[in-house]
């Protein structure tokens, strides 16, 4: 994929009041304050005629950055990885902002730098922070966040890490200048030990697949099931290659290794860590007695998910849905967050400056609403944003956790993933 730029600065037409914003008189627009840039594919270009002797609204300067990945085809052609996937988010997550600005005569530009491999992001992350950029969106791998994380340049700037899962970024490798927006793997682990306690299925069958991914989310399960005083009668890898999966037969093969897979085995249910998608699905409905299957296939615990409507959700489904052309993913939820809170920073603190902004983010008055029926916030000790995560299949939403019963003296939403007595992180 190509290395892309957009920008995007605007103000769009008054229609909507968000958060309570009730200013009376009309609001005035100005020309960009930065440099005009390309539109992305399929954006509606939006022009407003300056009134005489109007000041420019002040600019909130947001960067993009992302490494592109080559993305992993699923085992079946269902769902095909998107080419646009996180970056749709941001993009959303502007519109948003500009939406809330126009009431307030704050602006936003949003730079995309969508780069080839990780010296290009290195290279882009300096070029941006000597043009004055200090709020940076990333998607990328942990070790590469870590890198950029650790560059004299980043010492001013927040890194808000729109889309990894990894635990070690929250625990023994947390850096002080980035924010995680995506529950961790210990996150996703506890809300679905916490369903399965109120479910009273206390037997786990744990199947983990062999890729370095699948084994730290194992891991967090593991720790998981002993937290809430779960069994895991049997841990077992899952090492068969299909091979022909598509031939004529090929589901009598898989169907016959499945079912011997599970046989002998008393569980109430079978938790299955492939966050590739090799051979999760094929778990359904094939072994040997009728258990449920949970995990990263199945009865899946996520920050987003296609069947989520609760909350006012569908509206946000549906106006990505118009923008992107398809269904709002997880990374994509997870860039629209950032760039969303870095747009309540602005609005509540008062600031488009970076660093006051970023510095809003980190104070205990800070506040994002996303869909969830709750208030989200920063964890002090960690910089992970504290949230609800749903628990979906395919079709329907069936549970969000934190599950009713499971308290905390400060958030019920701090009963998932490390509390702070229990971090490991220890920012300097």
């Amino acid at each position: 994929m190509p290395n892309r730029r957009h920008g995007l600065i605007g103000v769009y037409p008054i229609g909507v009041l968000i958060s309570g914003l009730l200013l009376a008189g009309q609001a005035c627009a100005a020309p960009p304050a930065a440099p005009p840039h390309a539109a992305p594919p399929g954006a509606k270009p939006t022009t407003v005629a300056p009134k005489p002797d109007a000041k420019p609204d002040p600019v909130a300067n947001i960067a993009y950055l992302a490494l592109v990945q080559k993305r992993v085809l699923p085992q079946s052609f269902l769902d095909q990885p998107p080419e646009d996937d996180g970056v749709q988010g941001a993009r959303l997550g502007l519109a948003d902002n500009i939406t809330t600005g126009r009431f307030i005569h704050q602006a936003y530009h949003l730079e995309e730098a969508l780069e080839p491999d990780a010296d290009a992001v290195v290279a882009a992350f300096k070029k941006l922070v000597a043009q004055g950029y200090r709020a940076f969106v990333t998607d990328m791998p942990a070790d590469l966040l870590l890198r950029l994380a650790d560059l004299a340049e980043a010492k001013d700037a927040t890194l808000l890490d729109a889309t990894s899962t990894d635990d070690a970024l929250r625990g023994e490798q947390c850096r002080r200048n980035v924010l995680h927006l995506l529950p961790s793997r210990a996150m996703l682990a506890d809300a679905l030990m916490q369903y399965l306690t109120i479910k009273n299925w206390r037997d786990i069958l744990l199947v983990a697949g062999p890729n370095p991914e699948d084994k730290l989310y194992a891991d967090a399960l593991r720790k998981s099931a002993r937290k809430f005083r779960l069994k895991i009668v049997a841990d077992k890898p899952w090492t068969y290659d299909p091979g022909a999966r598509r031939t004529d037969t090929g589901h009598y093969a898989i169907g016959a290794e499945v079912a011997r897979f599970t046989q002998g085995i008393k569980y109430d249910v079978l938790v299955v860590a492939d966050e590739g998608d090799n051979f999760g699905d094929d778990l359904g409905y094939r072994a040997t007695d009728p258990r449920p299957v949970a995990g990263t296939q199945g009865l899946v615990p996520a920050a987003w998910a296609r069947p989520f409507e609760q909350w006012g959700a569908t509206q946000l489904q549906a106006r990505f849905l118009k923008q992107a052309g398809r269904w709002m993913t997880e990374r994509d939820y997870g860039a629209w967050m950032a760039v969303r809170a870095l747009g309540e920073a602005a609005t509540r603190g008062g600031s488009v400056e970076g660093a006051a902004m970023t510095a809003y983010l980190r104070k205990p008055e800070f506040e994002l609403a996303a869909f969830k029926g709750a208030r989200l916030s920063f964890r002090a000790w960690d910089g992970q944003l504290r949230q609800p995560v749903l628990l979906a299949d395919a079709r329907s939403l069936v549970s969000v956790s934190p599950q009713p019963g499971f308290l905390h003296e400060t958030s019920e939403l701090d009963t998932l993933g490390p509390d702070q007595p229990e971090t490991t992180c220890h920012l300097k």
